[in-house]
């Protein structure tokens, strides 16, 4: 059965200063999940926010939030995210030593796992744990900044990673650098959720629409969706 695309604009480009009201504004825009990036200062280059702000937004939208975890360790801070609101909640193989307790752990708290692998990490690092998964999230740029040039490498390794996943229902996710321009590219290798920061919050809110409706579109004509 083949993923349905889906577009999950990162608020880590949005305008933090009136973040519940972006939020609102790309649901009404027509994405399909909220991505929210959460960056420690450690695991990588940048600190953004916490449970607490997941927990105030969490009101504001019925979308799936979708959760990406750049922090290390992460298992202390599993059970607040869950709390908080999340509905996938993902984690970085490279974030900690027992990648398989992390994805135990997600689960029992009744959550969907994920699992996101940085560009010089090989799809080999997440075999053995693709029965855990509901998500697989590709960085095809590197963690902890938004605005990055995509990372062309991540076509390959998505590809590679959608014969790995066989008919297992997992949604395999992008992160980095995604536009209408690099969309096919990604959705004609085997990834059927698009994040997008940049891409679409530049133009301010008038423009989010179009900007969603751009990047849909161009995934679904490389999928053979579209006309």
């Amino acid at each position: 059965m083949r993923r349905p695309l889906l577009v999950a604009p990162s608020i880590l480009a949005s305008d933090f200063a009136k973040l519940g009201e972006e939020v609102r504004a790309v649901e009404a825009a027509g994405a399909d999940w909220i991505h929210v990036d959460v960056m420690d200062g450690h695991f990588v280059p940048n600190i953004t926010i916490g449970p607490d702000v997941v927990k105030a937004l969490r009101p504001l939208s019925k979308k799936t939030f979708d959760v990406h975890l750049m922090i290390a360790p992460c298992d202390p801070f599993l059970e607040a995210f869950a709390k908080a609101g999340s509905d996938i909640i993902t984690v970085h193989v490279e974030a900690g030593p027992h990648l398989h307790r992390s994805l135990q752990a997600i689960r029992a708290l009744g959550k969907k796992a994920g699992v996101s692998i940085n560009p010089a990490t090989p799809e080999s690092s997440i075999e053995y744990v693709l029965d855990m998964l509901d998500l697989i999230l590709v960085m095809s740029v590197n963690p902890g900044f938004g605005g990055q040039a995509f990372i062309q490498s991540a076509v390959e390794k998505i590809a590679r990673i959608k014969a790995m996943v066989g008919g297992r229902p997992i949604d395999i996710e992008v992160d980095g650098g995604i536009t209408p321009e690099t969309a096919p590219q990604v959705t004609s290798a085997g990834a059927n959720v698009l994040v997008a920061g940049s891409a679409i919050f530049k133009g301010g809110a008038a423009a989010y629409r179009g900007n969603i409706a751009a990047i849909r579109h161009a995934g679904a004509l490389a999928r053979g969706e579209a006309a």
